[in-house]
């Protein structure tokens, strides 16, 4: 699945920064790959230092239990290409089983 912009939200800012949630059916590791976010052509603003939780999803986005949720970190941004650091913050939810 590609970069959805849909399922990015701002949550908070203050400063100058803020703090995103986004959604995906991606794995952290292809979210975290530099340019996977794209200020040109997913008209972001995103600027270093903002904050991105990311919530993967098995299947479907908000659908089911979530498989992975990490926190990563504006690092740079490059001619647009958003470069986010690896998983600061990284919890697999229990299954319920």
């Amino acid at each position: 699945m590609a970069f959805d912009s849909s399922n990015l939200v701002r949550m908070a800012g203050g400063n100058g920064f803020g703090l995103y949630r986004y959604d995906t059916t991606d794995a952290l590791s292809v979210v975290a790959a530099s340019g996977y976010m794209n200020n040109s052509d997913d008209t972001l603003n995103l600027v270093v230092g903002d904050i991105i939780e990311v919530v993967v999803w098995p299947s479907a986005v908000r659908t089911g239990i979530p498989s992975d949720i990490g926190r990563h970190v504006v690092m740079q941004v490059t001619a647009g290409s958003v470069d986010l650091s690896d998983d600061l913050l990284v919890a697999t939810p229990a299954t319920g089983t």
